[in-house]
């Protein structure tokens, strides 16, 4: 099924230079760049984007209660405000500077570019994704640092997060439609 998925190199894939090799691993699995422009998102943009949806506050919530359980931490917050806690610290790290918002097409476009970008926490990413390989940033270092991890990439869930997040990052004529070249080899 051919679907469109937001990608975003967050500030530290902008600083490091590392939004082509992105943009690389992305196409040469077949997916096409259809929109892409870089912006300094305002902390209304990245409040937005990271809505404080109480779904996502307390799915975020309850992982991170898990994982700081499973590590012997005395949780005292509710799942809520760790979600809360989390949400601010993503809208800080997306307003620490530019960033390269990007959507994508093709078949599976949102599993496919999961698979290559990898897990959200970098340190578990298998060495062949874009996390694996370029960065090594744990759970454990941002909370003891009071951030985000620091992932150097955003991309959307699933196909439904998708369709809203693109919409937030782009109007509809800064979407374009072309063929690759190799299109008839891929999808026929």
């Amino acid at each position: 099924m051919i679907d469109r998925t937001l990608v975003i190199v967050k500030p530290d894939g902008v600083y490091r230079s590392l939004t082509g090799r992105i943009v690389t691993s992305l196409e040469d699995a077949g997916l096409k760049l259809i929109a892409t422009k870089m912006v300094s998102p305002s902390a209304e943009l990245a409040g937005t984007h990271y809505a404080a949806d109480e779904k996502w506050l307390n799915d975020v919530g309850n992982k991170a209660t898990a994982s700081y359980k499973e590590k012997g931490v005395e949780v005292k917050e509710s799942p809520r405000e760790i979600g809360m806690r989390i949400r601010q610290f993503l809208v800080d790290y997306f307003t620490s500077g530019p960033v390269v918002a990007m959507v994508f097409e093709g078949n599976e476009a949102v599993f496919v570019t999961r698979k290559i970008l990898g897990p959200t926490e970098p340190r578990k990413a298998d060495p062949s994704t874009i996390r694996g390989r370029y960065s090594s940033d744990s759970y454990d270092l941002a909370d003891k640092s009071k951030r985000a991890v620091k992932n150097l990439v955003h991309m959307s869930e699933d196909r439904e997060i998708a369709e809203r997040e693109i919409a937030l990052w782009f109007k509809k004529e800064e979407i374009t439609s072309y063929k690759r070249s190799d299109e008839d080899i891929m999808y026929s």
